[in-house]
């Protein structure tokens, strides 16, 4: 599990946005990349290259969940 500390210093490494944790996965709370890192062994895979880009609606559902306020 990621701790609460190690959350609060992560960012996304293309855009330098905050970093929601969702499940075994990090994602990135910026609208134009909407880029998720997953989790391996409570290590996060913060390579571009290994990202997923999650599509708009997935994106916004994560967001909601965690209470995040998005931009229509």
């Amino acid at each position: 599990m990621i701790s609460k500390d190690l959350l609060d210093i992560l960012c996304c490494p293309e855009t330098k946005a905050d970093l929601v944790l969702d499940g075994n996965y990090l994602v990135s709370v910026d609208k134009a990349t909407r880029r998720r890192y997953r989790i391996e062994d409570d290590i996060p895979i913060m390579l571009i290259e290994e990202s997923e880009q999650l599509d708009v609606e997935t994106w916004k559902e994560i967001m909601k969940r965690h209470g995040r306020n998005i931009e229509e």
